[in-house]
């Protein structure tokens, strides 16, 4: 079963943000765009790219009005550790939560069971908590925060102009779409 159009599930979390352990609830991201961002481990390999790469951008997320959630299985400990000792996680600004318990990755369904780790899951939550992107990939995979960029984009505009659609590589000013009978059979 798919999460599109899911309403995200209760939760609380210890986080390492900015120099400080905060607590997160799913009541945080009500009323803004959020993206968790799941990754297997700290102190490993893909995932340090993938989390610099985000904090190279997240100037960027925060003009769209989007908040960064990245989720691993580690403790908010490890990812302060983390933090204070690579030269790529000391960039990070957003909000890193802990998830020892794997209650996140198993709402968000990407809980490795017999690793207790999560896949790389990236979920776009527009404010009302509803999930309106979901991507996963192998753990060989990293992703591209541009690209993350460019689908929130479109899930914005598609919010925000009902009866628009947004169209393969859609880009931000480009043309988009208002289905009807008159499109059928002509695109």
């Amino acid at each position: 079963m798919s999460l599109i159009n899911t309403t995200i599930k209760p939760f609380k979390a210890e986080a390492y943000k900015g120099g400080k352990f905060i607590t997160v609830t799913e009541a945080d991201t009500k009323d803004m765009w959020s993206v968790f961002f799941f990754y297997p481990a700290d102190f490993t390999f893909v995932c340090p790219t993938e989390l610099e790469d985000l904090a190279d951008h997240y100037a960027e997320f925060q003009k769209l009005g989007v908040e960064i959630y990245s989720v691993s299985t580690d403790t908010h400990f490890a990812h302060k550790a983390w933090h204070d000792t690579s030269a790529a996680i000391k960039k990070i600004q957003y909000t890193m939560l802990g998830d020892p318990t794997l209650r996140l990755s198993r709402n968000f369904e990407v809980l490795i069971e017999e690793a207790g780790l999560a896949d790389r899951g990236t979920f776009v939550v527009d404010p009302n908590g509803v999930i309106q992107i979901v991507e996963i990939t192998a753990g060989g995979i990293g992703r591209d925060a541009k690209e993350l960029l460019r689908k929130i984009k479109a899930a914005q505009y598609v919010a925000s102009h009902p009866g628009e659609v947004c169209p393969a590589a859609w880009k931000e000013g480009a043309k988009t779409l208002a289905p009807s009978l008159d499109l059928v059979g002509k695109i």
